[in-house]
């Protein structure tokens, strides 16, 4: 059995999963009432909407049939569930449906919002699951999918989820915003796959802090500790749990609820639920990365000082994407030597009052950071060409960033 994954019953069920247009006669044979597995009608677009919030967790290729299958249950109060996992996440959503048959069955996730997605706008659809499977009917379109049994599918075992809190919906886009960038897709280094999260003191003031950092740039955001957070474990929520939280984030208002263990994170948003194995790993301990006595300062509009790295990068390599900043006092001159492409440089506007000197960095980390600024003012602080530079709004601002320079 595969670790941390339940089944509902049963060993896993490798049978028929494929899907085709039904168009002969003889498939579309009346099946008794009573014999159906479930029975629902749901209007196209309320289909299509919980489809497109389950769907995207189940990968493109598995090995194991029915982890490529969404689950529908139809209860007896007029909705209709769908759960789709990959065995680390799992997310859970609730629509409204016209229940004739109360029931539940698996059919490939992908292929039916594929066939939603293309059926007309305002269509009712007619979800019918009996004797191995499932026939959808709208208007004149009907399809017949092959389904596989509800009780082979996974379920991720929460267990006790002892911290709970709750964030405001627009507070947990910045944080995810702010930070998921700088996640590093190094699989070797699998503890640096996500977000870390953990409960801290600044200054005698209780805060939650989230951090995220590919060993060349490191994001953190700080926020005033939830009520509810205190004593809470250090966690690192997966790159894959942050994309799809942060897609459902956009369809919802209000506050989302958290609850945590050290193994299992849950977070609620209305109808849905998203559910994630955490990251078994111990996060480094990035403070000592950021640098305390960077006494260069130099200060610039963060959208002219983008537009400039973004022109002079447009001849840099794909290879190193290295740009080097020359600083003299109020002048900042960006340049890109390329052996293929030739040359490129342009002064920006900036504010610097100390020596003089030359630094270089990967423009796209530069740029990810500058597209999270969303003041008119930008704080860049400054040691020497090899080492770490701070980056952020100023010392109240929520987020701060560092940047390891490059040679150039």
């Amino acid at each position: 059995m595969l670790e941390g994954s339940e089944p509902c019953s049963g060993p896993f069920f490798a049978g028929r999963n494929q899907g085709h247009l039904s168009l002969s006669e003889s498939d579309h044979a009346v099946v008794p009432a009573g014999d159906f597995e479930m029975k629902a009608t749901i209007e196209r677009a309320t289909l299509l909407k919980g489809l497109s919030h389950v769907q995207s967790v189940v990968e493109r290729r598995n090995t194991i049939p029915i982890l490529s299958n969404v689950l529908l249950e139809a209860t007896a109060e007029g909705q209709l569930r769908m759960m789709a996992t990959d065995l680390d996440l799992q997310i859970n959503d609730s629509v409204a449906a016209a229940v004739d048959q109360p029931g539940s069955t698996t059919v490939s996730a992908h292929t039916l919002f594929d066939i939603a997605r293309k059926l007309p706008e305002g269509a009712q659809v007619q979800l019918t699951a009996a004797d191995g499977r499932m026939t959808i009917v709208a208007g004149r379109a009907r399809f017949s999918l092959g389904t596989l049994p509800r009780d082979d599918f996974p379920v991720i075992a929460e267990g006790e989820l002892p911290t709970q809190f709750e964030l405001p919906v627009e507070l947990l886009k910045q944080i995810i915003d702010k930070t998921r960038f700088a996640i590093s897709t190094e699989e070797t280094r699998y503890y640096l796959n996500g977000i870390f999260l953990h409960v801290a003191e600044d200054n005698g003031a209780p805060v939650l802090k989230a951090a995220a950092t590919d060993g060349h740039r490191l994001a953190r955001v700080t926020i005033e500790r939830p009520n509810g957070a205190e004593g809470m474990p250090d966690v690192i929520v997966p790159r894959k749990c942050v994309g799809e939280l942060r897609k459902l984030l956009d369809e919802v208002d209000g506050s989302v609820g958290v609850s945590l263990s050290g193994t299992k994170i849950r977070f609620d948003l209305g109808q849905a639920i998203l559910t994630s194995k955490l990251i078994d790993g111990t996060f480094p301990d990035y403070s000592r990365v950021i640098p305390t006595a960077n006494d260069k300062i130099l200060k610039l509009d963060p959208k002219a000082f983008m537009q400039g790295v973004d022109r002079v990068s447009t001849i840099a390599t794909e290879k190193t994407r290295a740009v080097k900043m020359a600083l003299d006092r109020d002048r900042i001159t960006l340049s890109v030597t390329s052996p293929e492409n030739g040359t490129a440089s342009e002064e920006v506007p900036g504010e610097y009052t100390s020596l003089g000197f030359e630094i270089g960095f990967n423009s796209r980390y530069l740029l990810d950071i500058l597209g999270q600024i969303d003041s008119d003012l930008v704080e860049v602080h400054l040691a020497d060409a090899a080492a770490p530079t701070l980056i952020r709004e100023n010392d109240k601002a929520p987020a701060l960033y560092v940047l390891m320079p490059m040679r150039v």
